[in-house]
């Protein structure tokens, strides 16, 4: 039997027929979140319905929840489309009917959303199947702990693109992020770097205790953090171009047990993030020279743990010119928009990007007439429903290109 791209239209039938289950789906996962690398129910979703649309897989990936699925193609290597699964601990606070039941657990990142419409991808696609032998396989990535957990790494490690668990090696891959900055229906991307690397940190300022009353009994590791944390904004505003990009974050400040004891020690943590790995490289060097310096002159001592975590993402001139031809032929032109700067945010989609050309893409999801939604990480956003005709069909569409 000869292979052959399914029409447009012929994807647009299957999807439309899909979506009243899907959003379904989606508000399911959303009432029942689970933080990385415990994504146990969402697994057992995601399988459920590779099975029930007849789609292979394997299961137990990545410590115990990622899931590969794999539908036969004419072509030598496979497409992978993606999709993590993973919520946040966040007090949701959308008061929706269908919010999270887990208290401190939500998904405030759009993953409900992104799990739906990678399922959504595998139902409609194993009918095509059906229909005719796909043009090329098709591989489903469906991966834990996006949400600093590197996920991502772990699935690529445990061979979901490779061929070494489940079809063929895998030549070109994409994924999708819902976007509440772009509207409904517009999907949008760049080349070269769409996210930055993001890496986190620990420091330990080692003072001496005292009496509130009598500080110059001690060395004082409250004032001593306080000056490093300013002193680590002279990063991005003294050591870094300012054509560059440079994010230094501080967003934990723990020390102290009670009103009138200086404590001994105070502990920081934060994320650093660039776009560059010469930058990434000079804010590991200044952070911890900036920390261990400034705690010397205030009498301390400063531990830095700096951990490299997510690198850039990059999308590949092939991947995204591919993305783009599929887009506009699909959605029409005025639906496909440049991102015309990189986004300081991390993401771990660009550890497929390392090992075979990749785009990651943004799905637009602000309603019509709406000037603004709320973000993600926000305790009152929600994913929008109307989005996910428009994922599931372009994940569709960029399975079953011939070229």
């Amino acid at each position: 039997m000869t292979t052959a791209a399914p029409t447009v239209e012929r994807i647009r039938e299957l999807v439309g027929a899909e979506v009243h289950d899907l959003i379904a789906i989606r508000r399911d996962l959303h009432a029942h979140p689970e933080l990385g690398y415990e994504e146990v129910r969402t697994s057992g979703v995601v399988r459920r319905e590779l099975a029930a649309a007849g789609v292979e897989f394997v299961e137990g990936m990545a410590g115990g929840t990622g899931v590969l699925g794999h539908l036969p193609g004419g072509a030598a290597k496979a497409t992978g489309l993606r999709a993590d699964m993973d919520a946040l601990p966040i007090v949701e606070q959308t008061g929706l009917p269908y919010a999270s039941t887990t208290p401190g657990r939500m998904h405030a990142c759009g993953h409900d959303g992104h799990t739906t419409i990678l399922i959504g991808a595998a139902r409609v696609l194993a009918k095509l199947a059906q229909d005719r032998p796909l043009p090329r396989p098709v591989s489903f990535v469906f991966q834990p702990a996006e949400e600093g957990g590197a996920g991502g790494r772990r699935m690529v490690e445990d061979g979901c693109l490779d061929g070494s668990r489940l079809g063929p090696p895998v030549d070109m891959m994409f994924g999708l992020h819902g976007w509440p900055q772009i509207g409904l229906g517009v999907v949008s991307t760049r080349v070269g770097p769409m996210l930055a690397a993001a890496d986190m940190f620990d420091i330990t300022v080692h003072g001496g205790g005292a009496h509130a009353a009598y500080p110059h009994e001690g060395r004082d590791p409250i004032v001593a953090a306080s000056a490093i944390i300013s002193a680590l904004q002279q990063i991005a505003s003294r050591n870094v171009n300012p054509l560059d990009s440079v994010v230094v974050s501080i967003t934990q400040f723990h020390s102290g047990t009670a009103h009138n004891i200086i404590p001994t020690a105070a502990t920081l943590a934060g994320t650093v993030r660039t776009l560059q790995p010469e930058t990434q490289k000079l804010a590991h060097q200044r952070l911890h020279e900036i920390a261990e310096h400034v705690a010397t002159a205030h009498g301390c001592r400063a531990e830095v743990d700096y951990q490299f975590e997510y690198p850039v993402t990059v999308n590949a001139p092939e991947a995204v010119a591919v993305f783009e031809s599929i887009a506009r032929d699909t959605l029409g032109g005025e639906r496909v928009q440049p991102l015309t700067l990189p986004v300081m945010g991390g993401e771990d989609f660009s550890f497929y990007g390392q090992v075979v050309p990749a785009c990651f893409f943004a799905l637009g999801l602000r309603p019509p007439g709406v000037p603004h939604m709320p973000h993600l990480h926000q305790p009152t956003f929600n994913f929008n429903d109307d989005a996910i005709a428009t994922g599931v069909e372009m994940f569709c569409r960029l399975a079953t290109r011939e070229d």
